[in-house]
């Protein structure tokens, strides 16, 4: 009888299926020899902007890729962990900010995920979550722009190639803490939001700025393929010879997605407590205080006022090789060498209240926490205080004296307040007049008489001014009339006659009058005294604190 034509065709697909089997079981029992988890690349999807972290020729000779990528969490895939092409490509990638989860896959899942290379538009190296502005273009920016009018200029025309660069590069060298991109009807709007205050720069192209707004998104580590919903993210810029983070968030509008990109530069977060704008009687306390051993200092104020800059100057003003100072904060927004710095993971149960837990038992002498949400971190941040630790933290409140009822709000007992504070101050940023152009103008008698009585208000006693100085215009202040900003502050310490009040749970009236009969300048008033000195303007100090 015949043989059936068929069967050396199904002989041979049952064969190459058995030799299918037996190479992926050689993969499992290399995960497990190895102590790693197996993926099986038919039945798990590889996402593009995970794969384009690694080049197709490095994949292919290192047998090895990305498939996919939570933010700064990649899903690694290697044939053999043994190679010396691994190591070289984790370590690349760790150097990087990116935590790894290496898996095992067989030498038949890897080939299917080169096949992926093809869908992928060529990869670059920005893709690794760095753009590197080279030299010749840092050089141009820093002879080039000054001020936004020649950031205008440069960008007129610009191809979506160097849009980013170009942008990034402006606003670091001009000094904007943050870079708007928000799409309109007919155009994209750039804004840069410098001292605090948002500048128009250019408009640009919808459809160039599609193309931006994709390769900030992969530097980002967020999804290319989601437009209707919020996403965050962050990469670094290499200029010159610093690593700035930049923070991302994207927010889908009406017209398209808007990007607001945070510039963390390391240098900001190197001053000094001299250099925040403290009054001479301030920076005494201040210095006296950062002196003592246990205890908490609390900085109070909006999103926006300084705190954290605050916060760091402290902590670079008490570090020294012989104390153990950890943070917990939310996010870590600048690195200080010679600390131990975390940050909260509320899907990993690493909350500001559980991370505080497990600080305290880690022996620390200074402890910063990023900010007192809830009662349970108010009640251990307090009771850290009173067994040996000196504690920086912040609250949301308008003024110092408000910190005492909140922290009662929160359900802190004033029995655990009173002796674990050792003072709170409020602040807020006012900017700076440009010393290029500010001028002198005379105080009208309304003014006048206002700036008096509210100084007369306490402390302290000023003479008749006459003269105040007021914004000009000119190119180095990208003609606004302001430069940088200075903090205006209000503090109070906590001694036993504040105790004593504190235990009676006061109003926040009570506390802002005692706090005053003590000597406490407040911030209007502080505020006052840099318009006199020529600091700031009046104007500006009435826009921020009314």
């Amino acid at each position: 009888m015949p043989s059936s034509p068929t069967l050396p065709q199904e002989l041979e697909e049952k064969l190459s299926e058995i030799e299918k089997e037996r190479i992926e079981q050689q993969a499992k029992d290399l995960a497990k020899a190895n102590k790693l988890s197996y993926i099986n690349i038919a039945i798990n999807p590889i996402e593009p902007e995970a794969l384009a972290l690694i080049s197709e020729d490095d994949s292919r000779a290192g047998r090895i890729g990305v498939i996919s990528r939570d933010g700064k969490k990649l899903r690694m895939v290697v044939v053999d962990p043994a190679d010396p092409l691994v190591k070289k490509h984790i370590d690349h990638l760790s150097a990087k900010g990116f935590l790894l989860t290496v898996s095992i896959v067989s030498s038949l899942g890897i080939q299917k995920l080169w096949q992926k290379y093809k869908e992928l538009p060529q990869p670059s190296e920005e893709q690794l979550g760095t753009v590197s502005i080279d030299e010749e273009m840092l050089s141009e920016v820093q002879k080039e722009i000054k001020n936004i009018a020649d950031l205008k200029e440069k960008l007129a025309g610009l191809s979506a190639t160097n849009v980013l660069e170009i942008v990034m590069a402006g606003a670091i060298k001009i000094g904007a803490s943050d870079i708007h991109l928000e799409p309109e009807e007919k155009t994209v709007r750039l804004r840069y939001r410098m001292d605090g205050v948002l500048s128009d720069v250019v408009e640009i192209d919808p459809e160039n700025y599609q193309k931006v707004l994709s390769r900030i998104k992969i530097n980002s580590g967020l999804k290319l393929n989601i437009h209707n919903a919020p996403q965050d993210g962050r990469f670094t810029v290499n200029y010159l010879e610093k690593v700035i983070e930049i923070r991302t968030s994207v927010l889908p509008g009406s017209y398209g997605e808007n990007v607001v990109m945070r510039i963390l530069d390391p240098e900001e977060i190197k001053q000094k407590i001299e250099d925040l704008g403290l009054s001479e009687t301030n920076l005494k306390l201040i210095k006296n205080l950062l002196q003592k051993t246990t205890g908490a200092i609390l900085t109070t104020g909006p999103t926006g006022s300084g705190k954290t800059t605050t916060l760091y100057a402290f902590i670079n003003q008490v570090n020294e090789p012989g104390l153990k100072i950890i943070t917990i904060e939310d996010p870590v927004e600048y690195h200080i060498d010679g600390i131990s710095q975390t940050q909260v993971d509320p899907a990993k149960g690493y909350t500001f209240a559980g991370g505080l837990r497990a600080i305290v038992r880690q022996d620390p002498d200074v402890i910063l926490i990023g900010e007192i949400r809830d009662g349970e971190t108010a009640e251990i941040a307090m009771q850290a205080a009173l067994t040996g630790h000196l504690v920086f933290s912040t609250l949301h409140t308008n003024d110092a004296a408000g910190a005492i009822p909140r922290l009662i709000d929160l359900g802190v007992k004033p029995v655990s307040i009173a002796p674990a504070l050792n003072a709170v101050m409020a602040q807020r940023l006012v900017r700076q007049l440009c010393k290029e152009c500010k001028k002198k103008r005379a105080l009208t008698e309304e003014e006048s008489e206002l700036m008096k009585k509210v100084m007369e208000i306490g402390k302290p006693a000023i003479h008749s001014p006459t003269e105040i100085f007021s914004p000009g215009q000119c190119a180095e202040c990208n003609f606004t009339g302001y430069r940088g900003r200075i903090g205006v502050f209000e503090i109070f310490e906590v001694d036993d006659e504040m105790e004593n009040l504190i235990l009676k749970s006061p109003a926040v009236s009570e506390m802002r009058e005692a706090a005053m009969k003590k000597g406490m300048v407040t911030m209007l008033q502080d505020g006052y005294l840099k318009v006199l000195e020529g600091s700031t303007s009046l104007e500006e100090v009435l826009r921020v604190l009314g």
